[in-house]
């Protein structure tokens, strides 16, 4: 009777240790992701490592604004996990030149709109493309020329290595040149924060970065809204990318299949249109 209870317990105990009823779980061990790049694509970034972060407790992030380009050299250097780029990844960029194999992938997160934007007491609210290119060609130079009040035009750019610029001189400027006079901003925050001060400017950030503190402009009647740019009629869109080694670390790769998960899109389309499946 003793050998059979014995063997019973053992038998139970096995099977409550299989079940993970007894052996606690091991703690992961902390992982820090730097992340670097777009400056436009921070705030979606953000929210998704926040919610990863809950999900995952042992994963945190480290960002670095420094422009898409600049994010991308990073993660040739190995100085980060996971380059935004808010751009397409370019033939010449995805190969390592020293052995000229595909270094990068990229994997798309959500299709953005860039948004003109004008301070909120300026009442143009809709622009042609052929008016929004001499505006920043500088050819037009006051506001009453568009239907505005008769005050200066000041235009506000980015910097170089800025994938928001680079997709706005391809998109609107069709080969034109931004006025040299132009002032250029290191960044989206700094771009929308000038325009909200100062009534003769205009600019352009990602659609992420609307607030009430700035007015979108509709060009050609279409409006940087999720809705026209999921539909293809505002003109002035482009991708967000997630840029990785071919080969990443494992925690790189989960949090690139979470940003693509119905989980991760989800948060993406509370302002943008998924790009997931485009």
């Amino acid at each position: 009777m003793k050998t059979r209870f014995a063997l019973a317990l053992v038998l139970l105990m096995s099977l409550l240790s299989a079940c993970g009823g007894q052996a606690p779980s091991t703690p992961q061990a902390p992982v820090l992701l730097h992340v670097s790049g777009s400056t436009s694509m921070q705030p979606l970034l953000r929210d998704l490592a926040q919610v990863y972060s809950a999900r995952y407790k042992h994963v945190s992030f480290e960002f670095s604004s420094v422009g898409s380009t600049a994010g991308l050299e990073a993660l040739r250097r190995g100085s980060a996990d996971l380059a935004l780029l808010s751009r397409a990844l370019r033939p010449e960029e995805e190969t390592d030149i020293s052995t000229g194999k595909r270094a990068f992938v990229a994997t798309p997160i959500a299709r953005d709109g860039i948004a003109v934007i004008v301070n909120v007491k300026n009442p143009v609210r809709r622009l042609s493309a052929f008016q929004l290119r001499n505006l920043f060609e500088g050819q037009t130079l006051t506001w009453d020329e568009v239907g505005g009040p008769a005050r200066d035009v000041v235009v506000v750019s980015r910097e170089d290595g800025s994938g928001t610029r680079a997709v706005f001189e391809e998109l609107a400027m069709r080969g034109h040149r931004v006025t040299s006079t132009a002032l250029v901003m290191p960044g989206s925050a700094a771009a929308r924060d000038y325009v909200a001060q100062h009534e003769g400017a205009i600019g352009y950030v990602s659609m992420g970065w609307l607030g009430p503190d700035i007015a979108p402009v509709a060009i050609d009647n279409a409006s940087p809204a999720r809705e026209a740019v999921e539909a293809g009629s505002y003109a002035l869109t482009r991708p967000f990318l997630l840029v990785t080694p071919v080969d990443p670390a494992p925690e790189v790769a989960a949090f690139v299949q979470f940003a693509t998960s119905p989980a991760g899109q989800a948060i993406v389309r509370k302002t943008y249109g998924g790009a997931h499946s485009q």
